[in-house]
């Protein structure tokens, strides 16, 4: 089992939960990051950390969409180890429903 980040991080990216991974296994997209299901851990500590509610384990129904998702972009972005500045906007998005067609394919650029 792994964690997987959800629509919620999409606008948000508060990136509270790279500072508590012990894996690294977070990676960051343009508006968006996501998490190696093959370097995840399980260890779970990221889920409670993030304001947006935007983790959660990937044996939970509403991850199902988002497994793939992460996996893809994961094997694309760049690796993040560090938690920045999130979007001064952060906030104003953070409960915004169905915000997947905002999703950028574009890496970070760190």
């Amino acid at each position: 089992m792994a964690y997987v980040v959800t629509e919620n991080c999409i606008r948000c990216t508060y990136m509270d939960c790279v500072s508590v991974c012990p894996v690294d296994c977070f990676y960051a997209g343009a508006n968006m990051l996501v998490i190696h299901p093959d370097e995840c851990i399980d260890c779970g500590v990221c889920e409670p950390e993030c304001p947006a509610a935007a983790i959660l384990p990937d044996s939970d129904p509403r991850a199902a969409d988002w497994t793939a998702v992460n996996a893809d972009y994961a094997a694309q972005w760049p690796n993040i180890t560090v938690k920045g500045e999130p979007p001064a906007d952060a906030d104003a998005w953070k409960d915004t429903p169905e915000k997947r067609a905002l999703l950028s394919p574009d890496p970070a650029n760190l």
